[in-house]
């Protein structure tokens, strides 16, 4: 499953949410590649949770890219945890970051599915082999979320002043952030709203 949107465009990595893979954000990819971005997936099969090497094989991700430029990391819900910590590695390799849906925030036993998480990751849900720090990443830093969400609670997908640049709510349940027509456009909306605030015309048109 290759990149999608112009050859030229700025580059973007789209991390999937927990039991969830690239077949599944096809539907944001998509979004993204009708916005101007050359989208690429995350090729790591399918997201079963944190695990001590995931930073290290999203490096990997990130070289299969193939681009010089600063990458706009987009992670759909747990995804967007770990955009957080690959920005806070590599700062210097990514263009910011945009979480959807992501519970990065506060206690993760508010969201509905810790329980699940814990029987699949093998580990705590809030001790995961990965750190978890809350104060923001190095780069710009964009937090969408919604009231409708259903499975992560506001507050942690919202975060709070020092954890993040801008909240934003827009209106999708927690799936459709990664699979609905509506909620991808929507989402990417928001990211580029947010570019073009934090860079004026670096943004796509």
């Amino acid at each position: 499953m290759g990149p999608r949107g112009p050859a030229d465009g700025p580059p973007a990595l789209v991390i999937p949410g927990f039991i969830a893979g690239d077949r599944t954000t096809m539907q944001l990819r998509r979004a993204l590649a009708d916005a101007g971005f050359r989208v690429h997936p995350w090729r790591q099969g399918w997201n079963l949770g944190a695990t001590p090497d995931v930073i290290d094989r999203l490096r990997h991700s990130l070289d299969l890219v193939g681009d010089e430029r600063p990458v706009l990391l987009v992670g759909w819900s747990l995804g967007g945890v770990f955009a957080r910590e690959l920005a806070r590695a590599v700062p210097e390799r990514v263009r910011a970051v945009a979480t959807l849906g992501s519970p990065f925030s506060g206690d993760p036993k508010l969201n509905n599915v810790w329980r699940l998480y814990e029987r699949i990751a093998g580990h705590p849900v809030d001790e995961p082999p990965i750190p978890r720090v809350f104060d923001k990443p190095p780069v710009p830093t964009l937090a969408i979320w919604s009231r409708r969400d259903g499975i992560v609670a506001a507050e942690a997908a919202r975060g709070s002043k020092g954890e993040r640049d801008q909240a934003v709510e827009v209106s999708s349940s927690h799936m459709g952030f990664g699979v609905s027509a509506r909620g991808t456009r929507a989402a990417v909306r928001e990211i580029v709203r947010f570019l073009e605030e934090v860079e004026g015309a670096e943004s796509p048109d």
